[in-house]
């Protein structure tokens, strides 16, 4: 690694970033979408795979928790967490139901469904996408290059500049900082 490459990285990163303020009102809407949710006695369920996954249990885990302040917790549920729920279910019904499968149990109208993915392409985020429209839950999309196979199929989504994962990534990390942000504000006491 050369001093060059660092910096060429960082500028890289906080080019993409950056060009999420071309987007703001896109993000704006979908902090709101959460937020009412949540108000509304809904929760909040996420899912990815990979890195997408460490994303979608960093939300879940920021509204069970707290992201900054003192407040009540709130309804935040990673359908990536139950790893004995993901194997069962992976031996049973296959990998591309690992979502689904949890969100026929766990998902009622009113819910939101956020989905991280970089590609857009994964097959069990598809299936979990159609047994939320079958609930009348809400779908965010956070994606990623084109949007892939999920590409227009969210009833909200955010498909950050950038192409390469990590990249994307780091842009998926602020957008879901900035939707925290805005439960915070809308939860504190």
């Amino acid at each position: 690694m050369t001093e060059k490459i660092v910096q060429d990285i960082v500028k890289d990163s906080a080019a993409n970033i950056a060009a999420m303020a071309d987007i703001a009102t896109e993000i704006d809407v979908v902090c709101n979408v959460v937020v009412d949710a949540l108000k509304s006695g809904g929760k909040i369920l996420t899912a990815g795979n990979g890195g997408s996954a460490a994303e979608a249990l960093h939300m879940a885990e920021e509204l069970t928790g707290r992201f900054r302040g003192d407040r009540v917790s709130l309804p935040g549920l990673s359908l990536c967490a139950d790893s004995t729920a993901i194997t069962c279910i992976g031996n049973d019904y296959g990998f591309d139901h690992v979502f689904s499968r949890q969100l026929e149990g766990l998902g009622v109208k009113g819910d939101v469904l956020v989905l991280f993915s970089t590609s857009g392409s994964a097959t069990n985020l598809k299936f979990a996408l159609d047994v939320a429209k079958s609930k009348g839950i809400t779908v965010i999309g956070l994606l990623g290059r084109d949007g892939g196979v999920l590409a227009g199929l969210s009833d909200y989504e955010i498909v950050p500049a950038g192409v390469a994962t990590e990249r994307i990534q780091e842009c998926h990390q602020v957008l879901l900082h900035i939707i925290l942000d805005a439960v915070e504000s809308a939860f504190s006491e």
